[in-house]
Order: structure tokens, then sequence, then C-alpha cells
């Protein structure tokens, strides 16, 4: 997370930041490594992983996604990618309470993995939060076979 900081005071670009929620904090950390990897060497995106409870069992923390979503805040909004269940009814919870998430924070309705790649990849270009959301809603539609 320091990295995107200096990536951002470097760059002088309001990024789009990602946050990524999983029951597993093991999960969620791969697949932030997974999507940060594949975006290349594009501009550094602020990802953070939520994932686990604080004391590192399964399940979802609304304390580890609001810290989460706090750090990758560069301005451009946050785009908010869950695995299952109550990791969604979780953000949906904090983005009903109106102050425990950033401005401009939005649940992404897209699969876990697939759908961070979309949004990393597109948030290293500069895109908005708008077509953030967009690229990795579009994942539900790629084709394996």
């Amino acid at each position: 997370m320091a990295d995107n900081a200096v990536a951002e005071e470097r760059t002088g670009e309001r990024l789009v930041g990602i946050v990524l929620v999983s029951h597993s904090a093991q999960v969620a950390a791969s697949v932030a490594e997974l999507a940060q990897g594949l975006a290349g060497g594009g501009t550094a995106v602020p990802v953070a992983p939520a994932g686990g409870t604080e004391g590192g069992g399964l399940g979802t923390s609304a304390e580890l996604i609001a810290a989460a979503a706090a750090s990758v805040d560069r301005g451009a909004g946050v785009a908010v990618l869950t695995d299952l269940g109550s990791a969604v009814l979780t953000v949906k919870a904090l983005l009903a309470e109106g102050d425990e998430l950033p401005a401009g924070t939005r649940l992404v309705d897209a699969p876990f993995v697939e759908g961070a790649v979309a949004a990393v990849v597109t948030a290293s270009t500069g895109a908005d939060l708008s077509a953030v959301e967009a690229a990795a809603a579009e994942a539900y539609s790629y084709r394996k076979v």
C-alpha cells in the first residue's frame, strides 16, 4: 500500500482504488497480487485485500473492509468486489450507513477473480469509476470454452 501512495505522489494521478473482499485473507491477498501482476507495467493501482476476520479466521469484517477502502481512496472513487454471501451483505450494510466508507465507494457486481483483474487493469489506465465498474462487470461474459 505504501508503494501505491508513492506511485500516486509521483504521477499526480487520482486513481480508482480497488478493495477485494473475501471470506479468506489468503484468497483476498492472492487475488490482489494476481490482478496487480497481470496489470503489467502500467500505473500502480491502489489495491487492498480485506479478507477474513480480525482474528485471522474465515468470515468478513466491516472494520477490515472500511480500513481497506480508506487506504486505497485517492479521490477518484473506490470499487469494492466481493466473493459471496456475507461479504456482499457486509459491504451493503457499510454503504447503507453512509459514513463508514469513502465517498464514491461502489459495490461492483462482478466475478471475483476475473472482475478483479479487469478492474485493476482498467484502473491502471486512469479510467474513471464507471469504466472500472463496467470492465469488472463485463467479466461475467468471459467465455472459457
